[in-house]
């Protein structure tokens, strides 16, 4: 295609040149080998083809995806954005019009918001990015065969997009129709339903629902197992162990993950995840001495891995610390979470979870009585979430009412009422008037007012 383009400059006026600057540069995307070879034949081609008439151009809207995806592999998520939000609205109108079919529309419709979703994921804009995937599904449901395989893992990625934001709620019916599709289409020993069933452990788990999470989970190691995915076997039965804790089964949990450990390699990150989760169940027969030599080994182990997989060291450390919290143990809690935090800040798509890390960071500053060091955590958190998932989600008000916690002991209720109005109103839309924690809410600002003798 490069040299049929060479030969193409030599004879053809740039002008003429736009829809072949477009094909080229739409090859090399999707090699996805020279993202900066890419973006220039896309920058020629939208000089081209963007004559700034008012009459929208579907080409035009393509050159602008494409811009758009190259964008994203060199990171410049800002530009990206740009871009695909352009070429929406360009594919927006068309659609409205319909000088276009919209059986062409579609495919790059589709292209331009899945390109956004990942966009926003890159920045730490969890609930938007889902919005985006939402309408990537609906595209799907309209253009494809009912029971086609590619229709169930659509539905399993915006469950796992729920997930991510701890929306088991909204997750679970979409994994239950990715099963459906997989299953009746694939039968009950396919890949895609073992991963199906896997992710229903998860989110049942997040619900509380630990026998149906069990259930799924052991549905789906009888397929990993069929298939011998020994790595997603191992996970499987970590995940298995997890929720035998939860329901209290801490003996057998602690014989599943004696099986796994000699499975693992010496220095593998799994390994160090087998030692957590023994570590919790430990905790929960009062073995505090055996606990706390776990994580030391898992500690030592993920010490080594945070510059090549720092997202799940990340997460490790962050569960880690939960123990120690456990354990009463705060300032270790508060090293590791500290630890953990300067490894989030460099991944601008982890910002939901360094927004958490940094709300914990600042509760037990708080519990500690370190009370003025506390704020700026609870605060950048507040901003970080937001901006995640949003000014409503039930985990924003949390850390308004830690902060309004803060100010009423630094001795400034007015500060301290502020917050807790601000809790108040986010604890009633995401959770209800009548639920526990939004009661609380009520009852600090009562607080707040009382030491302002109002």
């Amino acid at each position: 295609m490069l040299e049929a383009f060479k030969d193409m400059e030599a004879c053809f006026d740039e002008r003429e040149l736009g829809l072949a600057l477009l094909k080229v540069g739409l090859k090399l995307d999707q090699q996805g080998e020279d993202p900066e070879k890419a973006l220039t034949f896309a920058t020629r081609a939208l000089k081209v083809l963007d004559i700034g008439d008012d009459k929208p151009s579907f080409l035009v809207a393509m050159t602008l995806q494409l811009m758009g995806s190259v964008s994203y592999s060199l990171k410049r998520f800002n530009d990206s954005l740009g871009y695909l939000n352009r070429a929406k609205r360009i594919l927006g109108r068309l659609e409205e019009e319909g000088t276009t079919n919209v059986e062409d529309i579609r495919p790059v419709l589709h292209a331009v918001l899945l390109e956004l979703s990942n966009v926003k994921t890159a920045m730490g804009r969890r609930e938007e990015a889902i919005d985006n995937l939402k309408k990537c599904l609906e595209i799907k449901e309209l253009t494809m065969d009912k029971g086609s395989k590619e229709l169930g893992v659509a539905n399993r990625e915006l469950a796992e997009a729920y997930v991510a934001v701890l929306n088991f709620n909204e997750a679970l019916p979409f994994g239950l129709k990715a099963l459906d599709i997989h299953k009746s289409g694939l039968g009950d020993y396919s890949v895609e339903v073992a991963y199906d069933r896997k992710l229903l452990g998860v989110i049942y788990s997040g619900l509380e629902e630990h026998d149906k999470a069990l259930e799924q989970n052991v549905l789906s190691q009888k397929v990993l197992k069929s298939w011998g995915l020994r790595s997603e076997l191992l996970h499987a039965e970590i995940d298995a162990a997890n929720m035998q804790i939860a329901l209290g089964k801490y003996d057998e949990a602690i014989n599943t993950l004696k099986g796994v450990v000699q499975q693992t390699e010496k220095d593998g990150g799994t390994r160090a995840l087998v030692f957590i989760s023994m570590a919790k169940a430990l905790c929960h027969l009062e073995k505090i001495a055996d606990a706390k030599r776990c994580l030391e080994i898992a500690c030592g182990i993920l010490d080594k891995k945070e510059t090549a997989s720092p997202v799940e060291v990340a997460e490790a450390y962050s569960e880690i610390a939960m123990l120690y919290e456990n354990m009463n143990e705060f300032e270790t809690a508060i090293s590791l979470l500290k630890r953990t935090q300067s490894m989030l800040e460099k991944l601008p798509q982890e910002q939901h979870s360094e927004g958490s890390v940094s709300a914990r960071i600042g509760w037990l500053l708080l519990l500690t009585g370190k009370v003025t060091q506390a704020i700026p955590y609870l605060e950048s958190a507040a901003e970080m979430l937001k901006e995640s998932f949003g000014s409503k989600h039930f985990g924003i008000g949390y850390v308004y009412n830690n902060l309004g916690a803060a100010y009423l002991e630094l001795d400034r209720p007015q500060s301290a009422a502020q917050m807790f109005a601000v809790a108040k109103d986010i604890m009633d839309a995401a959770l209800g008037p009548h639920h526990a924690d939004s009661i609380e809410a009520y009852q600090n600002l009562s607080k707040a007012y009382s030491a302002m003798g109002r």
